[in-house]
């Protein structure tokens, strides 16, 4: 398995003859708008270009794969994206509730539903639910699914997506024991209330209870995300956790 990360959330998972897109944002920098205007620098995103070997990269995806994608979440499939899977006519993975959305543009959709085991790719791949932050603002952000990859001979890939620190992730990284796991850092946080990613406490405790390796992503890409890799770095260097944790580059690929 290789999971080559690209930027933000958006990251391609190869296993075998098979190469799964996942959240793409492919539009260039500063093509969308500030995620937040008062709390952080109203910067437009994404603020940072898609590495230079992204078009390489891209060449023979099998599938495509979407945590959310309603209520403006435009840094997980943006226009561009949603035209290059649109164009690709592959099948793409996504939450039962996106459906209609994505089937109206023109997708070819894969819906599933939590906690039910779906084939996938000679495995299986189970959708859990997340809450994209606390309290009035988790309920606005809408739902979102984070997914466990279960493939033969492969390590078990849970790729969060963006969530607090919820009993069902809890549950995923104790009692599912995944091998790898994707968190998405970055403590993102918007104009008014709560955190809407985890805050550095909650990281820290999700990587405690991770079995095996974790991907840190979301960093660095979009100006309501104010934890850098570095600040992220050290943190989890002062807690003694850096040896299980991997924080790639825009570009850099992980092997697993």
């Amino acid at each position: 398995m290789q999971i080559h990360f690209l930027r933000n959330a958006t990251l391609i998972v190869t296993i075998g003859t098979q190469r799964i897109l996942v959240d793409p944002m492919l539009g260039p920098k500063g093509s969308l708008p500030p995620l937040a205007f008062f709390r952080h620098r109203p910067r437009r995103n994404p603020t940072v270009s898609l590495p230079l070997n992204a078009e390489q990269a891209l060449t023979n995806i099998t599938a495509g794969l979407i945590t959310h994608c309603r209520r403006g979440h435009l840094d997980h499939l943006d226009c561009p994206g949603r035209q290059w899977l649109a164009r690709q006519r592959l099948p793409v993975y996504c939450n039962f509730l996106d459906e209609n959305y994505l089937r109206k543009h023109n997708l070819v959709t894969r819906p599933l539903q939590p906690n039910q085991p779906t084939d996938f790719l000679g495995g299986t791949i189970t959708a859990f639910e997340t809450v994209h932050g606390y309290g009035f603002i988790g309920k606005l952000m809408g739902p979102g699914l984070g997914y466990l990859l279960e493939l033969p001979h492969e390590p078990r890939l849970y790729i969060s997506g963006d969530t607090v620190l919820t009993p069902v992730v809890q549950h995923v990284l104790t009692n599912l024991r995944p091998d790898i796991s994707v968190l998405a850092a970055g403590s993102a946080s918007v104009d008014i209330g709560k955190p809407i990613l985890m805050p550095i406490r909650e990281m820290l405790e999700f990587i405690r209870l991770s079995p095996g390796i974790v991907i840190a992503t979301h960093m660095e890409a979009l100006n309501h995300c104010p934890v850098t890799r570095d600040q992220f770095r050290n943190a989890v260097a002062q807690a003694r956790l850096i040896s299980k944790v991997r924080i790639p580059a825009d570009g850099e690929i992980v092997a697993a």
